[in-house]
């Protein structure tokens, strides 16, 4: 982009064009495409304006190059070199409105007075939030938020409503009080000309990156007794590594070779909430291309034909040169696993904020969250309510369902773990394996019945309401007044 903001175009002509994925250049006389250069690209100057209110284009951080193009999104992370890559689009216009109101001078009236923005409520999510922290805690300048709405449906009248929840904030220069406003009750009925009816529950003080009044949690700083003790699970980048057991044997498992070294159970959200699908994963790390087709030409000739193509794409130099490994094979976070015969997972984003033992030779899917821990009093500790209220706190909350999501570098690595007494710890390693066993108990026991349906019959126990029908074969089934006896 040059000075003026138009783009800048080359033309490759008929001899080779850029790959649209991995932007090598390749020969092909039968193609003829225009490729866009952004030279030398700059932000835009806004013009001075006292107040700057808008609605800004909601395009999430991992699907800004699939919209905008590598191009384009290179320039504008040039452009912008302080603004992380992992926020959404929107927060570039939030991050603009908050250097225009902390540039307000109330002497010359010169700057902006105030902002007020519309954004998706995933402004409250960790990978946003790095946005806001700068503005609202700086030690000489800070900006604070007078208003604002964490979460707020959005209804497109006339059209049906669109898959979004949104937030709303109202910035401005210095120290300063606001008004929080959370969502008590919402009407499942859509007004065309008002959209959806809602009544709020008000709060005034300070409020925090997170969208909440009270103690600074997302203030709190990573400890490091919880140091690389946590992270997501794997993100393969290929389909083709998750077999199912009849091809993991096709493929040599159970005879005691190089395939039951790297063929392992798979969980995911679905299958630790829900009913397991029973799948394996094709886990090569540590292994070099050579190695695996020497080891097993079985599994390299499976791999070449369900993964090699897929990855062959792929716009990272790592991922395609290495087709044969995970995407994000968590190299640093292994290492923690060595000498554990299980480790404690938790959903990302789930309803309900739940933590059970895995297997140590099991794989997690990038949707987990895996702890490095086999001990059931922590089980215990992290299935607190005290754990669970911080969680909340500490986290975000994602989607229509508004579910909320355990960012492990906002409510794990900076929780700080109770020192136990040896009768403590006693205690609570016995309700955690009682915990754990329980809930695997009744599933194995009833193999339709499902974590999400317990916990949902236990908040309904939990407000006193009359338990029948459905809900009463799920309280029977699952034992939940044990269930509830457990936690409490």
């Amino acid at each position: 982009m040059d000075g003026t903001g138009a783009p800048v175009t080359r033309w490759d002509g008929i001899t080779t064009i850029r790959h649209n994925v991995t932007n090598e250049e390749v020969p092909d006389p039968e193609a003829r495409v225009q490729v866009y250069d952004y030279a030398k690209p700059k932000a835009n100057k806004w013009p001075e304006a006292e107040f700057i209110v808008g609605n800004p284009p909601f395009i999430g951080a991992s699907r800004l190059r699939e919209s905008l193009g590598d191009g384009y999104i290179e320039a504008l992370w040039k452009a912008y070199p302080k603004m992380p890559q992992s926020a959404d689009l929107v927060m570039f216009w939030w991050e603009k409105a908050a250097l225009a109101a902390r540039a307000w001078n109330t002497k010359t009236g010169k700057g902006t007075r105030r902002f007020g923005l519309i954004t998706t409520n995933s402004l409250r999510q960790t990978f946003n939030r790095r946005v806001l922290e700068p503005h609202l805690n700086d030690s000489k300048k800070p900006l604070s938020l007078l208003f604002a709405i964490p979460d707020h449906p959005w209804v497109d009248s006339g059209k049906g409503d669109a898959d979004v929840r949104i937030g709303m904030t109202v910035g401005a220069v210095g120290n300063r009080a606001g008004r929080l406003l959370i969502i008590a009750t919402e009407s499942k009925e859509k007004n065309e000309s008002d959209g959806r009816p809602v009544t709020f529950n008000h709060q005034i003080g300070k409020i925090f990156a997170n969208l909440q009044i009270g103690a600074n949690v997302s203030g709190a700083k990573t400890l490091l007794s919880n140091e690389r003790l946590a992270t997501r699970g794997v993100m393969l980048f290929g389909s083709g590594f998750i077999v199912t057991k009849e091809k993991a044997v096709e493929l040599g498992l159970g005879h005691g070779g190089f395939a039951d070294l790297v063929i392992k159970d798979y969980r995911n959200g679905r299958d630790l909430l829900a009913r397991p699908r029973n799948v394996m994963v094709i886990d090569l790390f540590g292994y070099n291309e050579e190695q695996v087709r020497k080891n097993s030409p079985v599994i390299y000739q499976y791999l070449r034909d369900s993964v090699w193509p897929e990855r062959s794409q792929n716009n990272r130099p790592w991922r395609r040169d290495n087709w044969w490994l995970f995407g994000e094979p968590l190299s640093t976070f292994r290492p923690a696993l060595v000498g554990l015969t299980r480790y404690i997972v938790t959903i990302e984003t789930s309803k309900f904020r739940t933590f059970q033992f895995l297997d140590g030779d099991v794989m997690p899917d990038n949707k987990l969250v895996a702890l490095a821990l086999q001990s059931a009093d922590l089980l215990s500790v992290l299935s607190s309510r005290f754990h669970v209220v911080w969680s909340l706190a500490a986290g975000s909350w994602l989607g229509v369902g508004n579910d909320p999501v355990y960012a492990k570098t906002r409510c794990f690595d900076p929780f700080p773990f109770p020192s136990l007494t040896d009768e403590q710890k006693a205690h609570l390693h016995g309700l955690g394996e009682d915990l754990d066993a329980h809930r695997k108990r009744q599933q194995a026991t009833h193999p339709k019945l499902t974590l999400t349906q317990m916990y949902n019959v236990l908040e309904v126990l939990r407000t006193g309401d009359t338990i029948d029908g459905k809900d009463k074969e799920i309280y029977d089934q699952g034992l939940v007044s044990s269930l509830r006896d457990l936690h409490d």
